[in-house]
């Protein structure tokens, strides 16, 4: 009977551990990939990973926020800081898995000195990325920015603009299907792998590796450390997503781990 019992006990408790269930929201290029990848190793571990892919960067945060889903995994720091500032959430860093160097492309020029004068140039309209738009446009000398202006510049910041650019903001996933109604777009990476752009070939110009803009697993505090929690980061830390992520995007996405 004790042996009967004990192993009703470990059936159960293996049972308990194989129902385990995280829903994730993503952007599909490569956070979903990335996170697809992964879904075998912890299914291995018990966990059954779903993966709900999302064309915005509002409603993952606003899901997670109401605990319709568990986490996401689509944005950097600093815009779940202005976030987190604007909607009066307070969602968490779980941990941080790579970089997507921020690019400028045309289809109209092949570098940025053909720019002609009066060029209609096209960034994101969210705070964050919108002033990293600007940040490296800056750092191509296309603009200066007037002291201080920081990551969440905006136009009205614009110090000097010798080519007199004309900027418009627009929402960041639309930003590829008007390439070619402009001179210069900058885009997330995520969307330009989406639009078949291959940023280390397409880009007049991209950030480095050394970009700050780490893209983060995020989560809420009352879940940040649960057990399905922590073996997807683990997961998304090993050397196996490590070569996943060099091998597949040659460089257009960097680890950061």
């Amino acid at each position: 009977m004790k042996k009967l019992l004990a192993a009703v006990a470990a059936f159960a408790a293996l049972s308990a551990h194989a129902s385990e269930q995280l829903s994730v929201a993503a952007t599909a290029v490569p956070h979903a990939e990335i996170l697809e990848f992964v879904k075998p190793v912890l299914a291995e571990q018990g966990v059954e990973l779903n993966v709900k892919v999302f064309t915005d960067y509002v409603q993952p945060n606003v899901q997670v926020a109401e605990k319709r889903l568990d986490a996401n995994f689509f944005q950097h720091q600093p815009y779940l800081d202005e976030f987190n500032k604007s909607r009066r959430t307070d969602l968490v860093s779980v941990a941080g898995v790579h970089v997507e160097p921020f690019g400028a492309y045309s289809s109209k020029h092949k570098s940025l000195d053909d720019l002609p004068n009066g060029a209609t140039v096209v960034i994101p309209n969210d705070a964050t990325n919108g002033g990293r738009a600007l940040l490296l446009l800056a750092k191509a000398g296309v603009i200066t920015l007037k002291d201080g202006a920081g990551i969440t510049a905006t136009p009205k910041d614009i110090a000097q603009s010798p080519k007199n650019i004309k900027i418009r903001e627009l929402e960041a996933a639309t930003l590829p299907r008007v390439l070619t109604q402009v001179d210069l777009a900058l885009i997330n990476t995520n969307y330009a792998l989406e639009a078949k752009l291959n940023p280390t070939e397409d880009a007049l110009f991209i950030e480095g590796s050394d970009s700050p803009y780490v893209n983060i697993l995020v989560s809420r505090s009352d879940n940040k450390d649960s057990d399905a929690m922590q073996k997807l980061a683990a997961a998304l830390h090993s050397e196996q997503v490590r070569q996943f992520i060099e091998e597949k995007y040659k460089g257009a996405v960097v680890p950061a781990f």
